[in-house]
């Protein structure tokens, strides 16, 4: 480890030279270097001064060196070597491992005696082991027929029998992800959706491999549950991930997500051995293939005919042909495994490794020969001297015996026993899940609900989007409770205003404010619902609909609602599509009002009521009103960088309103694109207020509108000139707008949001200008 820091302390020095002589030629000829390649440079500098940031020492002692040995020796892996041992110098007594597992079913010897003999290790190293037992996860798949006390108590179950092993339960925790998930879900999703954000979608599917599925056949869920774990270990506060290798890419994108948020000590990853499956050719242990391992609860008789019945050969077979290029590509579950190269693939030699070895100052006896090492065993196998039925037998020994305490426990500890008895008992019951859709539940039901969920969270509001959303409400009918909803969690998940939750929040409250400022009337009648709010009310029911939701959805369906260009998605995108659907099955709308823009995700709310064969609520109508476009510009005059003065924004000061009026397009008699006839139409003749337009009598004296036809109708012909509509338009306009100011002087809420969106937009604006 010291050797290797050396040599990349001298990397770090080569390459920090380089950066100094590509700056200087730089500035001596600006054409010597592009940006992107000193970027390049700079970056490969950073990723080498942080590599040095966890350099090890240089003496390390006595003490420190033995505690390293014992926690390396659990990984076929570690990322990396010297962090962990910079940890341990650092932090001996006190570092956090975790491993995760779901109490629904059987433990399989590697999970039981293996397991057991890894933390061990660690905890005697000075480690705290933590388990993140993810009975929510159960819950969310039906386990226990939905019953989370029960799954409770396959968890403790599952601890008795790790007890029984022979674990060292002194540094050990046990944390239940039900209880934190839903008492700390803000500090939970948020970061799960942080990490989102700020994660490709071409990521994230490259964790496939711990859920088993080709990429390209993916459900939507399937991009949550990367995100989820990964989640766990900055939520546990964890330093190493000592999980199995086959979750190596997710630990992996915990690291890389450390690179984005900034975080500068990184999860180390001490990934252990996977053991092969009994039968040929599985790569690893099965659950639902009882015959592919041995159980923790696994009789003599079950043990004796599983291994006997097991693989197992003494020469390497010819490796499975590859998908030839243009066929479809290898299931990422299948991919091998295992770090080291083991061409025998001999799952009986595999246990006798890792499992029986695996006990401190163990011997296996086999042949009527003692071993105190495996790789005499291996040897004597391989050269014939110890044939195959008598290392089976000798296997179905050492098993036996390493699983004898654990019936031993079940047979005469009080608890252990009453925990089994009443495990067993809900197993011959066949406990069926409640019937019924799991959502959260936002309304009475008392009315019919018309609901308009707001634009993502934006700092640069436009009067278009104001107005199509004080339009959207205005279509509700008498009956109906019409309800806004603000979806700041969704908009967090699409890195809306730069992920800032705070400004997330105060655009919600911006957009809100000028409503009430300019339609009083309606918005006593609108119920605003902010999403944060209204699932915290019950978190656990909420996201499990989400994940429903995403199951019931391949992938490319929610990414089709999305219009994103394919290649540019995060993650965040799939999540906050999700929701929306999730956020409409909450509020159970007998109406859904959008524009154009939002058929696909109000189309993907009422498919999933078929796909989900729902009947207890019925499928909304969708009602689609056009968007009111506030561009100052046509669109083929559009082509370039963003100018802001091509559109009205709701924080527009007078000033900004008159010279931006100015500059709008307003070719004579061109009613195809004219931005001051639809400005006006949208808030001044639609808002019950009078155009006036001011002239000469040569030039066909003073006129008052009333309806946008007519006024259309005159500047279509001719009759009114382009010079007298828009000082016309502008002086209503900006008397429209005055409203919104005035409410934000008077308001406090209005008030500071606003200059909070202010702040942001002037560093959002440096920050880029650095750039």
């Amino acid at each position: 480890v010291i050797t290797a820091m050396s040599g990349v302390k001298e990397q770090a020095d080569a390459q920090g030279e380089k950066v100094r002589k590509m700056k200087e030629a730089i500035k001596a000829d600006p054409a010597s270097h592009t940006k992107e390649e000193l970027a390049k440079e700079v970056d490969e500098l950073k990723r080498l001064k942080a590599e040095l940031a966890n350099e090890a020492p240089a003496d390390i002692p006595p003490e420190i060196k033995e505690k390293y040995d014992l926690v390396r020796s659990v990984g076929e892996e570690c990322i990396a070597d010297a962090e962990l041992l910079n940890l341990i110098t650092k932090k001996p007594d006190s570092f956090v491992l975790y491993d995760g597992f779901e109490p629904s079913g059987r433990m399989h010897i590697a999970q039981g005696v293996f397991k057991a003999m890894n933390v061990n290790k660690c905890t005697r190293a000075g480690g705290t082991f933590i388990f993140w037992v993810a009975d929510w996860f159960a819950l969310m798949n039906d386990k226990m027929g939905g019953d989370l006390e029960k799954i409770k108590v396959v968890g403790e179950y599952l601890v008795e029998v790790w007890k029984a092993t022979g674990m060292d339960m002194e540094k050990v925790k046990f944390v239940w992800s039900s209880d934190d998930i839903i008492s700390k879900a803000v500090a939970y999703w948020t970061q799960a959706l942080d990490i989102g954000r700020k994660t490709t979608l071409a990521r994230v599917k490259k964790c496939c491999q711990i859920m088993g599925r080709l990429e390209n056949k993916l459900t939507a869920a399937q991009i949550l549950y990367p995100l989820m774990q990964c989640t766990d270990i900055f939520f546990l506060k964890a330093d190493v991930c000592q999980l199995g290798v086959d979750q190596r890419k997710v630990n992996m994108l915990a690291r890389e997500y450390c690179d984005t948020a900034g975080i500068k000590n990184k999860p180390i990853i001490l990934s252990h051995h996977m053991l092969y499956g009994l039968k040929k050719g599985q790569e690893k242990m099965s659950k639902s293939d009882p015959d592919s391992a041995i159980f923790m609860e696994d009789t003599e008789e079950d043990v004796a005919r599983k291994i006997n019945n097991a693989y197992c050969p003494t020469t390497a077979e010819e490796a499975q042909d590859k998908p030839k290029d243009g066929v479809e590509a290898i299931d990422a579950g299948l991919e091998s495994m295992h770090l080291t190269q083991d061409d025998l693939k001999n799952p009986c030699l595999d246990y006798v490794d890792n499992i029986i070895f695996s006990v401190p100052d163990q011997t296996f006896e086999a042949g009527g020969t003692p071993y105190k090492s495996f790789a005499a065993v291996k040897t004597d196998f391989l050269a014939g001297k110890l044939g195959e039925a008598a290392l089976k037998e000798g296997l179905i020994n050492a098993i036996n015996k390493l699983l004898q305490p654990v019936r031993d426990h079940f047979a005469t500890n009080d608890k252990a026993k009453a925990v089994l008895a009443q495990v067993m008992a809900w197993k011959r019951e066949n406990l069926v899940p409640p019937s019924g859709l799991k959502r959260l539940v936002a309304t009475d039901g008392s009315k019919p609900v018309h609901v308009v969920f707001a634009p993502a969270a934006t700092a640069e509001l436009t009067l278009g989007q104001l107005l199509t959303v004080q339009a959207q409400l205005n279509a509700a009918t008498d009956d109906q409770e019409v309800v806004l909803w603000c979806a700041d969690w969704g908009s967090f998940a699409l890195n809306r205003c730069g992920g800032d939750q705070k400004v997330v929040a105060s655009c919600y409250t911006q957009l809100v404010e000028a409503l009430k400022a300019l339609s009083p009337k309606l918005m006593e009648r609108v119920k605003v619902m902010l999403q944060s709010e209204e699932l915290l009310k019950n978190p656990s029911s909420y996201w499990i609909s989400v994940i429903n939701i995403g199951r019931k959805y391949p992938l490319q369906k929610v990414l089709a609602a999305d219009n994103t260009e394919e290649g540019s998605e995060y993650a965040g995108q799939v999540i906050a599509s999700l929701m929306h659907v999730a956020d409409c099955l909450a509020l159970n709308p007998a109406t859904i009002c959008c524009d154009p823009s939002g058929e696909g995700h109000a189309k993907l709310c009422c498919d999933y009521y078929a796909e989900a064969e729902i009947t207890e609520l019925k499928v909304p109508t969708v009602l689609t009103l056009n968007a009111i476009d506030t561009m100052l510009k046509p669109p083929h005059m559009l082509e370039g960088p963003a100018n802001a003065d091509d559109n009205i924004f709701c924080q527009d000061a007078s000033m900004d309103v008159s010279r931006k009026m100015k500059r709008a397009f307003c070719e004579p008699s061109n009613v195809t694109h004219c931005p001051p006839l639809v400005l006006c139409d949208a808030a001044v003749l639609q808002q019950g207020e009078t155009l006036t337009i001011s002239r000469k009598e040569e030039n066909g004296g003073d006129k008052t509108y009333t309806a946008i036809a007519e006024l259309r109708s005159d500047f279509e012909s001719g009759a009114l000139h382009p010079g007298d509509l828009k000082p016309a338009v502008t002086k209503a306009l900006d008397a429209f707008m005055q409203r919104i100011r005035d409410h934000v002087k008077g308001n406090d809420a209005a008030k500071k949001a606003e200059t909070d969106i202010k702040n942001y937009l002037k560093k959002a604006a440096k920050d880029k200008k650095k750039k």
